[in-house]
């Protein structure tokens, strides 16, 4: 009887004796990386203040000022608001007195905002 015990023992225990084993392998891959470089552009806003001649409304304004009349291209960037900061849903009108924030060289200003005074 223990003969046959042993045998179904042994029986039982040799196919996990012989069973194949997984082989994992584990690939490691560096890279490196490059340090950024960061090109700051500084722009100084500047700004125009005299009384409107020609507006067409997110075309152009033609401001008068000390230094003659002076033309600006209006995005649709710029906002026009008032002294209080607040918007003007009403178009300009020729006459009124307004301050033209513009940044960039005369070749390319862009107007940030235009602020009615009156």
């Amino acid at each position: 009887m223990k003969k046959t015990i042993i045998a179904l023992v042994c029986a039982l225990v040799a196919p996990l004796a012989f069973a194949q084993t997984s082989t994992t392998t584990t690939e490691e891959t560096t890279t490196s990386t490059r340090p950024s470089t960061t090109t700051q552009t500084t722009t100084d806003t500047t700004y125009e203040t005299g009384t409107v001649t020609t507006y067409e409304p997110g075309k152009t304004i033609v401001v008068k000022g000390e230094q003659g009349p002076v033309s600006f291209a209006l995005g649709t960037a710029a906002n026009i608001v008032n002294a209080a900061g607040k918007a003007v849903t009403a178009p300009l009108r020729a006459g009124q007195r307004v301050r033209v924030y513009y940044a960039g060289p005369v070749e390319q200003r862009t107007v940030e905002r235009v602020v009615v005074e009156d």
